[in-house]
């Protein structure tokens, strides 16, 4: 499906779906959040269900931690992946779309073959998840990394997954657009840069660090044999285009489309690959 096509489905499916500057300089987001009550992981039941993964702030960090754009954006990607796909997406009782979240260390991740992170240019991983990052990956899963802006949050983020994946055995590699998981359902011709819908708003802009995050980036760590084991979205936000597809009608026509459709891909390729 061309570009335009894609678009226009997207907008015809989601259309029912109802002064900040920007940094002169690279200005880091950390911190740690408080401790709040955390639902029970819903019972694994086959289908897909969207795995998120909670982690510690490192004091270094750039990042507003792991909770960025949950749930929504749990809620929403499993939504319209069980829309524009024939896969079995799992829900509760009421027809509510099942979402988990598990540390690196739960060995209920294994009911998971696709794991997602928000704001990793802010974590900090311990031996023991990094460990258990390894091992999960080795097994066969597939973590995405979405939502980190600047070259300081990049490095911070690489510091850490080199903990699990050691440079010299797993390549970082820039994921090309011509690569097969930007063409599984949807043809993406441009990888985009969806800021969050607050900056978008207030600026009009899409470069969250003005010139320090200007382009943004598919990048990639593999195994040996070229396996994608951790896809990275770096200087851009898929998350937001998930969370906040309902809030505005600009952001949702400028963003939405793009974004579900390399949301979309991805799923498809991380499951099939």
């Amino acid at each position: 499906m061309k570009t335009r096509a894609v678009a226009a489905a997207l907008a015809v499916v989601l259309a029912g779906l109802g002064a900040v500057t920007p940094a002169a300089a690279p200005q880091r987001r950390g911190g740690r959040f408080g401790y709040f009550r955390l639902p029970p992981n819903p019972p694994y039941d086959g289908a897909f269900m969207f795995c998120r993964i909670m982690f510690d702030n490192g004091m270094n960090g750039d990042g507003g931690g792991w909770s960025v754009d949950w749930p929504r954006a749990d809620e929403n990607l499993s939504y319209r992946f069980s829309e524009l796909t024939s896969t079995p997406v799992s829900r509760d009782p009421a027809g509510n779309y099942n979402h988990a979240l598990f540390r690196f260390t739960d060995p209920g991740i294994d009911h998971c073959p696709f794991i997602m992170m928000t704001e990793p240019g802010g974590a900090f991983l311990s031996d023991e998840e990094a460990a258990g990052l390894h091992d999960y990956l080795m097994r066969g899963g597939f973590l995405w990394a979405d939502d980190f802006w600047s070259d300081y949050a990049f490095d911070y983020w690489m510091n850490q997954l080199r903990k699990a994946l050691p440079s010299a055995e797993f390549p970082l590699m820039d994921v090309p657009i011509d690569h097969p998981m930007f063409h599984v359902l949807y043809d993406v011709k441009e990888f985009p840069q969806i800021p969050s819908i607050g900056f978008y708003l207030g600026t009009g802009q899409t470069s969250e660090r003005g010139p320090y995050s200007a382009v943004p980036h598919a990048r990639a760590i593999t195994d040996r044999d070229g396996r994608m084991l951790v896809f990275m979205s770096h200087n851009t936000d898929f998350g937001d285009a998930f969370e906040r597809e309902g809030e505005d009608r600009r952001y949702f026509d400028k963003f939405a489309a793009a974004g579900y459709a390399v949301g979309v891909n991805v799923l498809l390729y991380s499951m099939t690959h």
